[in-house]
């Protein structure tokens, strides 16, 4: 189902509920793996994604359509993921460094990867990257997105996103390096 569709049956109060559920299906899987790329451990992953389709869904009636829909709850999962990572350092007062040590630790402990060592030296190569770095070349490298949406979901220019990403890569590539060496 188109988004026009989900959004003309989500502003018929009757419908609401249906078109809520037909959004969830489409965007679901979608948002989680974009959230679950930011905070690694699926548990926060199903916490987050269960937060932005609230969010989604008690501000859906003022979506002005200024962006597509989807770019809307990227956006919204974007900002929930960067939050979280936030308030998880201030919360145990964590530097950088030791939330990127948890989150790697947790990919260590991940069997998805087990086997795949050269996924497993990118995600450890990623998880050392600032936490918007790190955004970036998740929405540029897995989900494919072009500069102009990842602009829209992130509020960023354009040359910035290029640039963010281009010193993303340089630090993966140098960290990979140092550790084949």
């Amino acid at each position: 189902m188109e988004d026009q569709e989900i959004l003309a049956k989500f502003r018929d109060p009757a419908a609401r509920n249906v078109a809520f559920n037909q959004l969830v299906r489409k965007y679901q899987s979608k948002v989680y793996w974009h959230v679950r790329k930011m905070v690694v451990d699926h548990d926060d992953a199903d916490d987050l994604t269960q937060d932005v389709f609230i969010k989604v869904w008690n501000h859906l009636e003022n979506f002005r359509q200024d962006a597509s829909l989807f770019t809307w709850i990227y956006r919204i999962a974007t900002n929930e993921c960067l939050s979280f990572l936030g308030s998880k350092r201030r919360k145990f007062f964590l530097p950088l460094n030791d939330v990127g040590a948890e989150l790697t630790a947790k990919i260590e402990a991940d069997e998805s990867l087990a086997g795949d060592e050269v996924e497993f030296k990118l995600q450890k190569a990623i998880l050392r990257l600032p936490d918007k770095q790190r955004l970036v070349f998740n929405l540029r490298y897995y989900d494919e997105m072009p500069y102009e949406q990842m602009a829209e979901v992130t509020g960023t220019s354009v040359g910035a996103l290029k640039a963010s990403y281009h010193h993303a890569a340089k630090k993966i590539e140098q960290y990979i390096n140092s550790i084949t060496d």
